[in-house]
């Protein structure tokens, strides 16, 4: 068990025993916050009760900067980087995390450990609604938080343009007004009187007494309404329609790395996602879509959508293709299985075009990047691994290939169904440790590997130059740098570079 798994691997047991204490302790805090406002003012009870509430809010605090500390840099699982540039990657990584949407409530929650704020321990029942299980199809806070996470540049630039203009008002009046005015007596008085013109507040505690700040007033009103009505229309934009062309700049700018990009989008593509969300943690590993169309109104909050064309280079660089894990170019069902593979090797041919440019990029990675094609007619496969491709799936061959054997062989294609469908049973590659330099049996290679006592069942070898060997004779001569092919519920070996 390890801290990162207490707060970052939503499907661990330590994780759920963390969240389930955390929760309780929220519920608890509210308890106090409600029992605290009931009693009599001089209550015997009351300390009592405050020294119980900033107990839980230090063990608030530290449960926040535990979640900080141990979260992991995803930039560091992409790039190598030498000892000293380690630091400032996990320095800014962790900010950036600290300053995500959720995080900020949270410590602002924790703010209440002074007496004047703490009717913000209400801010933790937002916790309870990160949780999908609150909602049965759709989870409505996460989509607020999306939106203001994909326009985050627009609240940036929104906030400048009211801190830029608070602080020239406020700067202006108190220059203007600071010698004729009582009621100025340091420049924050003035930016106060500046941010209140501002937002159209007027509380009134402090007017322009010359002439020259009654036309600076004018000017901030002024200002004000411009500055609400951009408010306004971003919020609006955010959460109403939620597409505004700056989102794929945003992505372009963000900081996501070790994510997978799937190119093309059909009625056929939330099979691959349902797929993708039994294979990979998305906590772990966003997911981004891909495609020359609008956002489909189906699809979940949880992916990230980028509008543009995977066969033009000039359109890669929107989804940060250079930092991404792998890449899948999914055929389309809409066109004629010719057009759809002319297309998808054309994306494939695009994306390993483009990487070649960035040849520093790809020295800084662990590995390249790895890309999974789909194929519809099987006389493009070649193609489509001359093209670029690490791994080609000829789908419709494959059904066909089942539903025949089928008729011959009954049982045959649910069976195969169980090993290629995630869930179960699955077929995995991986390097056997500790094997010598030398050719091997492969029997005893199987004795060295001991999956079967671990619940693996090795069904095949693939050797150095990629050729697969199913049911292999024991006797047969193993290569080094050979991989065993196996089933099993999870894996049990070193997985290929």
């Amino acid at each position: 068990m390890s801290i990162h798994a207490a707060f970052h691997e939503p499907d661990t047991r330590i994780y759920r025993v963390v969240q389930g204490t955390v929760w309780g302790l929220i519920l608890l805090s509210i308890a106090l916050l409600v029992v605290e406002a009931l009693l009599p003012r001089g209550s015997s009870v009351a300390p009592l009760l405050g020294t119980v509430d900033r107990a839980v809010l230090i063990i608030f605090a530290i449960e926040i900067l535990l979640r900080v500390g141990s979260f992991r840099p995803p930039a560091l699982k992409v790039f190598k980087r030498p000892p000293i540039g380690r630091l400032p990657a996990h320095l800014l990584a962790r900010l950036s995390f600290a300053f995500r949407p959720l995080q900020l409530i949270d410590i602002l929650a924790v703010l209440a450990l002074f007496p004047e704020l703490r009717g913000l321990r209400a801010l933790r029942l937002l916790r309870l609604l990160r949780t999908s299980r609150v909602f049965r199809y759709r989870n409505p806070f996460a989509i607020v938080l999306r939106a203001l996470e994909e326009n985050g540049l627009l609240f940036t630039f929104a906030f400048s343009v009211l801190g830029v203009a608070t602080l020239l008002g406020g700067v202006s009046f108190y220059l203007v007004e600071v010698k004729a005015n009582p009621e100025i007596n340091s420049v924050f008085d003035g930016m106060w009187w500046s941010l209140v013109t501002l937002t159209t507040v007027g509380f009134g505690d402090i007017t322009p007494v010359t002439g020259l700040g009654r036309i600076l007033g004018a000017v901030l009103m002024m200002a004000g309404m411009f500055t609400l009505a951009l408010f306004a229309g971003i919020v609006g934009s955010s959460l109403v329609s939620g597409m505004l062309s700056i989102r794929e700049e945003q992505f372009r700018m963000s900081d996501y790395v070790n994510h997978v990009v799937v190119c093309g989008y059909d009625e056929s593509t939330h099979l691959l996602l349902d797929a993708l969300a039994r294979e990979i943690d998305f906590s772990e590993t966003s997911v981004v879509l891909f495609d020359d169309r609008q956002r489909p109104r189906e699809l979940p909050p949880d992916f990230h959508w980028v509008q543009g064309d995977p066969t033009k280079e000039s359109e890669l660089d929107k989804v940060r293709i250079t930092q991404a894990a792998a890449a899948i170019v999914s055929g389309s069902r809409e066109t004629s299985p010719q057009f759809a593979d002319a297309r998808t090797i054309l994306t494939i041919f695009t994306i390993r075009s483009y990487l070649r440019r960035d040849e520093k990029r790809r020295a800084q990675r662990h590995r390249p990047l790895y890309v999974v094609a789909e194929i519809l007619d099987a006389e493009n496969v070649d193609h489509a691994r001359a093209s670029g491709a690490d791994e080609v799936i000829e789908t419709r061959r494959i059904g066909y290939s089942m539903i025949a054997h089928a008729v011959g062989f009954h049982g045959t294609a649910t069976t195969m169904s169980k090993v290629l469908l995630s869930g179960a049973h699955n077929v995995y590659i991986g390097r056997v440790p500790g094997v010598a330099e030398e050719p091997l049996p492969f029997g005893e290679l199987l004795a060295r590997a001991q999956l079967f006592p671990r619940g693996g069942l090795v069904i095949g070898i693939r050797t150095p130059d990629g050729e697969e060997i199913i049911n292999p004779p024991r006797s047969q001569s193993v290569e080094p740098g050979s991989m065993l092919i196996y089933l099993a519920e999870e894996p049990l070996l070193e997985p290929p570079a």
